[in-house]
């Protein structure tokens, strides 16, 4: 399949002629992942993950588009989008459905700690094809299974370089590639790009980092 890597959290994956999106957030470039997509998953409800009235146009354009959440961000979105109500889905950790030609499996629950006075919210983590996997907010490691494509979250306020590296080491998935870095400038990327590539080589993960529209074949 093909993936590409947009600003911050979202990735587009296509695959004969199907086409997937992995959290359309505010900091990405949405409109330009959403465009012809079937289906989009969200991991949770923070805006950096969801553009939400970027989700609604997309809903309003299009006549398939389905889209995959957390139940409250899928309740906020079929009340936004009342028309596409029976095209959003709720997803819950342990199950697995088919999305835009793509078999997907969630786990998780719920969004890594950002602070004791700070409400968690639910979080979805998705494994696509038994390939990708994408945690969201979260360090959660899919459990049973053996990824092939590790995504990053390389920075955020929730987390430090030593969790990074250990979700890492703990996935050891063959290759991994970079997400949730768009609150880095390139001095704070290489310095934490330079732990996760040597410790996790170290385990077997060979670590690579995209520009944003930057694609390759995984």
């Amino acid at each position: 399949m093909k993936l590409t890597k947009y600003t911050h959290a979202c990735v587009r994956l296509e695959k004969d002629g199907g086409v997937l999106v992995l959290d359309p957030g505010t900091f990405s470039e949405t409109a330009e992942a959403l465009a012809g997509a079937q289906a989009v998953l969200i991991t949770h409800e923070h805006a950096d993950h969801v553009d939400v009235p970027a989700m609604v146009n997309a809903l309003r354009r299009s006549d398939v588009l389905a889209v995959f959440a957390p139940a409250g961000v899928a309740a906020h979105l079929r009340e936004e989008a009342p028309q596409a109500a029976v095209r959003i889905h709720t997803v819950e950790p342990g199950s697995s459905f088919d999305a835009a030609g793509f078999n997907v499996r969630s786990f998780g629950g719920q969004h890594a700690l950002i602070h004791p006075q700070v409400p968690i919210v639910a979080n979805i983590g998705y494994l696509v094809d038994g390939n990708v996997y994408h945690p969201g907010d979260s360090f959660i490691i899919p459990d049973g299974l053996t990824v092939q494509t590790l995504l990053v979250p390389l920075h955020a306020p929730w987390s430090k370089v030593s969790e990074v590296v250990d979700f890492v080491i703990a996935v050891r998935a063959p290759r991994a590639f970079q997400i949730h870095d768009g609150l880095l400038n390139e001095t704070g990327l290489k310095v934490a790009e330079s732990h996760v590539a040597r410790l996790g080589r170290k385990y077997g993960t060979e670590y690579t980092r995209l520009a944003p529209r930057e694609s390759v074949e995984v």
